[in-house]
């Protein structure tokens, strides 16, 4: 029997005034949020309580970084010695929970006097001023609206506590008021969202949803924790071919052999290998490897499939071979040619010049494995989770544990329109490693409140937690007509990186959610989080600075920039396809945004934030230049006297110039501590060159691949790009040309400077060896400081002789 559970909102909206003094932000960037549980930026007492860090040993948490919110829980278990309408013969019953305002009901039953229903529901004490909680037992076909078989009655006064680990409250027998035999067996108690029931109960926060499914609809607004599959890369080496019947091409061809490639499809996946070397009439060569993502468990095979091409634009299947991925053994080290090669049989499968009978096609040499020792990518690696190999024995053990609790959202913007006013029923999903989290849906609500706290094992610092807020578009009035159509928008996406925490330390800090939207920059509201990171040991924390960042097959056999992009990209789309399976699902536009999908995609605005970046990079050395310049020509004659006697002091005692440069260092290191960040680093607008970005280079950023853009649109844009890349194009060209003049020095372009360069290297070889090298410095040194007077506005004569060299850029079209 499928689910009919109806909530019935008969409540008054949500009174919001009441938390506004203590939920109100600053309008700053980064906004002290309302308090938490865990306080504020504290220093970590008991909070998380360690059962060791062994294989098969768990981490404790003790759920204190959010706050209490306390909830009435109501289990209805089953019923039994129900009566038998008179009028229907019968009874389909059902159960109606109410309190106050609040009315939840279960599924009914048709022809069922002992149903089990097995529900859980839970109405937050912050809403409801009711004092009696009644349970109504009532069969679907009376005739009476009111009419009912049975209620029970509980004074939410008298409703016992539970606080977890307390084992769950045992369901009692209640029997039903006006019914002879009748009862019910119900279980009542107040507890937390640290309740084992809170994730799969219905919650009366729901009672508003609407929506064309409102069973879907309802099931939406769960929270839920989701795992990723275990990938693996499936490494497939197609070696030859034998017995292969030839396919020749036309007449026009004068009967040559036809190209014959190998296809491999695994999943929605295809590769390709290049034509075949002919070994002879029916033998056939490629000597070509592909790599595959694959997951666990193997349940879509591998099919190989042998095609010729016999006119241009037209492919015909010689033979296919279905390979079962559990043929392949399993790797964990770097023994390659060690793998066993296999022959496989070729099925027949529309051969012209076959019998329809027969059952041979030929047979095909392969070599293949799935590779454990690789950690398969699914994000950027610069926003890195998790850089552990597939295959658990080579894993490390964990270091710490990081537990993140999500508050609440102060702020945000209206996503939908319903009844005509703006509403947003919002969602917060969380991804670390291979454990996604998505929260509860709060209903129409700008201001939601979760406090859901969550827990991940961490296995390496330099990681990345991503966070991200979506509406829900099961919900809404809009949603009714198009089911599954609409796509959940994004609200913003907050990344945190775990090397930037303090250990034993909670970060409660509100992060500013930031959208882009073809129309510009979104700024959404905020978020607010408190974070946890915590170690047992912080020597090996510090040990793995020193170790590489992914496990060391990847170092041994490295995969190919464009291999790395396709890995990913399959990667993304498995864990998407798996994850919108589950109940409810993790729909694919979040899993692509948590991950990232379109970070390769081409964009003006990366170009040109890219660009600054570089820029302000080289701004530290821009300014060591201009104050060299500046000492050059006795602009403050003070410091320059100084730096002469600096310079020196280090000339004639050239062993200090090591301990000088180091202690200046962490003399600068010292003096930094004072400016450290004291909160995670937020969404910086300014630094994505999201708000002075043209609308139209933010609609072609968001645009689809291929583009769904009108032709003449396109071709502005294609103008733009080829602007923008020439100016890239110039400045590419003059660093080749200054390179390529370094390189000429030597190599005779240009006779008469390699010539001049090789006697002055002589000149100077001479002379460095006969004069001490403190004279050599020192000379060259107070040259290069000397007074104003001694300088000339002309260019220097090295300078002239350098611009004079050739390049390679006179030889280009």
């Amino acid at each position: 029997m499928a689910y009919q559970y109806v909530f019935h909102a008969q409540a008054p909206p949500v009174r919001v005034e009441e938390y506004k003094a203590k939920d109100a932000m600053a309008q700053s960037q980064v906004r002290e949020p309302w308090p938490a549980g865990g306080g504020g930026t504290r220093v970590r007492g008991t909070g998380v309580g360690w059962m060791g860090l062994g294989s098969g040993e768990r981490l404790a948490s003790s759920y204190d970084l959010v706050e209490q919110m306390h909830y009435l829980y109501v289990r209805v278990v089953k019923a039994r010695g129900l009566p038998v309408s008179a009028v229907t013969g019968g009874c389909n019953p059902y159960v109606e929970v109410r309190l106050g305002n609040y009315r939840g009901t279960t599924r009914y039953y048709e022809r069922k006097a002992t149903p089990e229903w097995n529900q859980v529901f839970a109405f937050s004490r912050e809403r409801v001023q009711a004092t009696v909680l009644e349970v109504f037992v009532r069969d679907k076909d009376a005739v009476a609206r009111d009419d009912y078989v049975g209620k029970v009655a509980f004074d939410v006064g008298e409703v016992p506590m539970r606080v977890p680990p307390d084992s769950p409250l045992a369901p009692q027998w209640y029997r039903l008021e006006n019914v002879r035999d009748g009862e019910v067996m119900l279980a009542v108690w107040v507890g937390t969202q640290a309740d084992e029931a809170f994730a799969d109960a219905w919650h009366a926060d729901a009672a508003s949803v609407r929506g064309g499914d409102g069973v879907a609809a309802v099931q939406s607004t769960r929270s839920k924790v989701y795992v990723t599959p275990k990938l693996w890369y499936l490494r497939l080496s197609v070696l030859e071919a034998q017995d292969v019947i030839p396919i020749l091409a036309g007449a026009g061809d004068k009967g040559r052999h036809a190209e014959v490639f190998a296809k491999v499809q695994v999943g929605g996946v295809m590769l390709r290998t290049k034509p075949s070397s002919a070994r002879g009439l029916t033998s056939l060569a490629w000597n070509e490897e592909l790599v595959f993502v694959v997951a666990e468990p193997f349940d879509e095979p591998a099919v190989l499939i042998v095609e010729a091409r016999v006119h241009p634009g037209k492919d015909e299947i010689v033979g296919r071979a279905v390979l079962p991925l559990t043929l392949f053994e399993k790797r964990l080290d770097q023994r390659g040619a060690a793998t066993q090669s296999q022959w496989f049989s070729l099925e027949p499968f529309g051969h012209p010049l076959r019998l329809p009978e027969a059952t041979f096609a030929g047979r095909v040499h392969l070599r293949g494995c799935l590779e454990g020792a690789f950690h398969v990518m699914d994000e950027p690696t610069m926003y890195a989770s998790d850089t552990r190999p597939t295959a658990r024995q080579l894993c490390r053990p964990p270091i710490g544990v990081l537990e993140v609790g999500v508050l609440g959202a102060q702020g945000l913007a209206p996503m939908k329109t319903v009844d005509g006013r703006g509403t947003t029923d919002a969602y917060c999903v969380a991804k670390y490693g291979q454990k996604w989290v998505r929260t509860r849906t709060v209903v129409d609500s700008c201001s939601p409140r979760w406090n859901e706290q969550y827990t991940w094992e961490v296995y390496d610092p330099c990681t990345v937690l991503t966070l991200a807020v979506f509406d829900n578009c099961h919900i809404g009035n809009a949603a009714a007509g198009n089911g599954g159509a609409l796509k959940d928008q994004r609200i913003g996406k907050v990344r945190i990186r775990l090397s930037a925490l303090e250990m034993d330390k909670v970060y409660t800090n509100a992060h500013q959610l930031v959208v882009l939207h073809p129309s510009g920059v979104r700024k959404n509201g905020d978020i607010c989080l408190a974070v946890r990171l915590t170690c047992l040991s912080l020597a090996s924390v510090v040990c793995l600075y020193g170790q590489p960042l992914l496990p060391k097959m990847h170092y041994i056999q490295p995969f190919t920039i464009a291999q790395l992009d396709g890995l990913r990209r399959q990667a993304m789309s498995i864990i998407a396809v798996r994850l919108s399976r589950a109940e409810p699902p993790l729909r694919r536009e979040v899993v692509e945004y948590m991950l990232d999908a379109d970070s390769h995609l081409w964009s003006i605005r990366r170009s040109k934030a890219n660009f600054f970046r570089v820029t302000a990079l080289l701004s530290g050395a821009a300014s060591t230049v201009r104050w060299l310049a500046d000492l050059c020509h006795w602009r403050n004659p003070a410091t320059t006297i100084l730096v002469h006697l600096l310079f020196v002091t280090l000339v004639c005692f050239p062993e200090l110039i090591l301990p000088t440069m180091f202690l200046y260092m962490s003399t600068i290191g010292v003096w930094n501590y004072r400016r450290r960040a004291r909160r995670p680093p937020q969404m910086d607008v300014r630094l994505s060159c999201a708000e002075v970005t043209h609308p139209d280079e933010l609609d072609e950023e968001l645009d689809t691949f291929p583009t769904s853009r009108p032709n003449d649109v396109v071709r502005v844009r294609y103008d733009r790009l080829r602007s923008v890349a020439g100016r890239i194009q110039t400045v590419v060209g003059d660093v080749a040309t200054q390179g390529e003049r370094v390189r000429s020095l030597l190599t005779w372009r240009d006779p008469r400077a390699t010539t001049l360069f090789t006697v002055f290297c002589l000149v100077a070889a001479v002379v460095s060896y006969v004069t001490p090298f403190r004279v050599v410095a020192l000379v060259a040194g107070l040259y290069l400081l000397r007074h104003p007077r001694f300088r000339s506005r002309m260019p220097s004569a090295a300078g002239n002789f350098f611009k004079r060299l050739p390049s390679r850029a006179d030889t280009m079209i």
